[in-house]
């Protein structure tokens, strides 16, 4: 899309969101003439700030962009946010709770949290919180969507630009792995899910449908680079399913403090090189110096 179609679906996202124009200013962190300059294609958004506005107004990047060619597998409508025939404020409302639980969850945990204590950080009463969403349980529901949405988001944001598949996927991997105070949370509300589905089998649909997605997304680069000869021509489904399963048990590592993020980015880019690549060219990833995690206590 052009960027005059841009600012366009800008213009339209900010209109419905309930929000004012300084108030998404104040959100993106860009001051109101860079925005309106934006708004009206005399400056192009940095893919942060198309990010941003999507979290704000609650549109999704792939929609603001709208350009045909697609960075990154496109969740159903099912695993993102629910849409709602409500006013511009109500939506505003909704999205406020959802961005506050996210937080609080990911924070302290889904017992840990409690719906009034939802209802204070979004500034309103805990009928209000109700009047939207009917249990705490609800409300993790679509605080798993939302998560699918930022993830969808950055990808969308991010990938497009990056025509070496190898470097694509390394950097989608970046985007998704536990770093800064962001992808920590976002990772606590997956283990959190996965807890759940586990132990109850709710919400399983949900937690299928997003995962899928991010596989598919991980397996379409992988497969662009085995068409273009950047990656070994092994069985594609199969290498999808070890490198997902690579990054996911780091990932958990990271969370619970047995590695860093920068050893599993040393480590995920030492298996891209030794695993999937054709030819050795790619920098090697230094081993990364960790001690291996101990062994967990027996009891008597």
């Amino acid at each position: 899309m052009t960027d005059q179609g841009i600012g366009e679906r800008a213009r339209a996202a900010i209109g419905d969101s309930g929000l004012t124009q300084r108030e998404v200013c104040e959100r993106i962190g860009i001051d109101e003439t860079k925005l309106s300059k934006s708004l009206a294609a005399r400056r192009r958004f940095t893919a942060r700030e198309l990010l941003d506005l999507a979290t704000a107004t609650g549109v999704t990047v792939h929609w603001l962009l709208s350009a045909g060619g697609e960075a990154a597998a496109v969740p159903g409508p099912e695993s993102l946010p629910t849409r709602h025939s409500e006013s511009a404020d109500q939506a505003r409302r909704r999205r406020e709770i959802i961005e506050q639980a996210w937080w609080l969850f990911a924070d302290r945990g889904y017992d840990g949290v409690r719906v009034g204590e939802i209802a204070a950080a979004a500034d309103m009463s805990t009928a209000a919180v109700h009047y939207y969403f009917p249990t705490k349980r609800t409300i993790f529901i679509e605080v798993l969507r939302y998560s699918v949405k930022l993830a969808f988001d950055r990808q969308s944001a991010a990938l497009g630009a990056i025509d070496d598949p190898d470097a694509r996927l390394r950097e989608l991997i970046r985007l998704q792995s536990p770093v800064g105070r962001r992808g920590r949370a976002e990772w606590s509300i997956w283990l959190q899910v996965w807890n759940s589905v586990a132990t109850t089998g709710e919400p399983g649909t949900a937690h299928g449908d997003s995962y899928r997605r991010w596989w598919r997304t991980v397996r379409e680069i992988v497969a662009e680079g085995q068409r273009r000869g950047v990656f070994r021509a092994e069985p594609l489904d199969e290498t999808v399913d070890a490198l997902t399963g690579f990054i996911d048990g780091f990932g958990v590592r990271v969370l619970t403090g047995m590695a860093t993020a920068e050893q599993m980015t040393a480590q995920v880019d030492r298996y891209i090189d030794r695993v999937l690549r054709t030819t050795s060219d790619a920098p090697a990833a230094p081993a990364p110096d960790h001690p291996r995690p101990s062994p967990a206590p027996t009891g008597d």
